[in-house]
């Protein structure tokens, strides 16, 4: 089964909303320059809400090693999502201690950047080259390099993720702008359509 990633999640009620709507996986953001940024403390709490069985990310961006892993224990997330030009040897003592999504760029899986994307404890996240920004990916183009399993994000919305899905075929999605009424404020319908959308691509039912 394909997974749910609904991230950029900032309140408690945001994140009941996404698991009820079953969401599998919420994002939670700890870079500073987001406006989506949300406390440790709002990201624990909407994990307690939540319950063990929908995985909590917190997600980070070119940040101390020492800030990632007490951030993620203060959240008490259940993964860690990386982006930035990491160093394997980085990417490895996180994923020492929680399971990494590991964001790549479209170039990187052309091989242009040399990323590290592999290793024990890490998948590979393909993202689009401004996060959050809402702008989807070439799909077709990618598909020659798209490694089996990854997770995929970049402008996915309700009414694009089948097609998406169709493409790649990717372990999960994971979505935040257009899930949203405002930055950092989700919309139900959007999330709930989302999350059917997903579901009917996965059984091969794909909206015409």
């Amino acid at each position: 089964m394909i997974r749910v990633k609904v991230c950029g999640t900032t309140s408690v009620h945001d994140a009941v909303l996404s698991a009820e709507a079953g969401a599998d996986a919420l994002g939670f953001i700890f870079a500073p320059v987001s406006k989506r940024l949300v406390s440790a403390r709002v990201a624990r709490d909407a994990g307690l809400g939540v319950g063990p069985a929908v995985a909590r990310v917190g997600v980070f961006l070119n940040q101390g090693l020492d800030e990632v892993l007490r951030t993620a224990e203060a959240a008490r997330v259940s993964a860690v999502q990386l982006h930035g030009p990491l160093s394997r040897l980085y990417v490895e003592e996180v994923a020492a201690y929680y399971p990494v999504l590991r964001v790549v760029r479209p170039a990187d899986l052309a091989g242009h950047s040399g990323v590290w994307t592999g290793g024990s404890g890490v998948t590979p996240m393909l993202d689009a080259p401004e996060p959050g920004g809402g702008v989807p990916l070439d799909w077709a183009a990618l598909r020659p390099h798209f490694p089996p399993g990854a997770w995929l994000a970049g402008g996915l919305g309700p009414a694009n993720v089948a097609e998406a899905i169709r493409a790649l075929r990717p372990g999960a999605v994971d979505a935040v702008s257009r899930l949203e009424s405002a930055p950092g404020v989700k919309d139900a319908a959007a999330v709930r359509a989302f999350v059917q959308a997903v579901r009917g691509a996965d059984c091969g039912s794909y909206p015409q």
